[in-house]
């Protein structure tokens, strides 16, 4: 019975493989607001009742997406930090900015799903909460140990963070301890820079205005480092 299971568990797993790869090249053609289960079904030969003892819904399919793409993302980013000296704070901020956009690079429509315009009428369960913070927590582990060995000096830029603004600062700490108001909020700037800069190579905003995009991305990349306040 038990070898039974596992076998049907097995059949399972690799259906469910099936569907989603399906269901990523659907988003390159369609985009997720056109996904459909019943697309899926028919190109596997499935009655389309039988897809939803795999997915009830179509948001199912769309959560079980932005896991795998945030988990993916996630992976490449602590693989690119892993495989830096724990001391090389510079060196290790700018792998793990360029592990994320040659991801998205590779991934564009996977990218796009998670960090793109909101599907009308999704929203994301409490699923996807570990899975998104994976890039988070790499980014905030290196400034947090930055802060900590003594190698973060901030330039002065002569701005205060708003007192307003501490509890929202609060909240982000949780994933680099110990680091002051005005790091989250450098730190959070970077952040959105970097996403920024992924998100006008994806979309089309660089066209006929910036050519030679890797060094444009690795020399920005290395200004959001400073402004953070790693060596240079």
């Amino acid at each position: 019975m038990s070898a039974s299971r596992t076998a049907r568990e097995r059949v399972r797993a690799e259906l469910v493989r099936e569907i989603t790869d399906i269901a990523r090249r659907h988003l390159a053609s369609d985009g997720a607001s056109g996904l459909s289960l019943r697309a899926i079904a028919r190109e596997m030969g499935m009655v389309s009742s039988a897809i939803h003892r795999y997915f009830a819904t179509k948001d199912d399919l769309l959560t079980a997406l932005i896991v795998d793409g945030y988990n993916a993302s996630g992976a490449a980013v602590e693989a690119a930090d892993a495989a830096c000296s724990p001391a090389d704070f510079t060196g290790r901020w700018l792998a793990v900015s360029h592990a994320l956009r040659d991801w998205a690079l590779a991934q564009p429509h996977e990218y796009a799903l998670i960090h793109g315009s909101p599907v009308p009428g999704y929203r994301a369960p409490q699923d996807t909460i570990a899975p998104a913070a994976r890039t988070t927590i790499v980014y905030g582990r290196i400034i947090a140990e930055a802060h900590s060995a003594g190698r973060l000096t901030p330039p002065d830029i002569g701005l205060t963070v708003p007192a307003i603004l501490s509890t929202d600062a609060q909240a982000v700490r949780s994933v680099m301890p110990g680091v002051s108001d005005d790091v989250v909020a450098r730190a959070i700037t970077a952040w959105t820079g970097l996403y920024g800069m992924i998100n006008f190579e994806l979309f089309g905003q660089f066209h006929n205005v910036i050519n030679h995009r890797a060094e444009f991305f690795d020399h920005n990349s290395r200004i959001l480092g400073r402004l953070l306040g790693l060596p240079g």
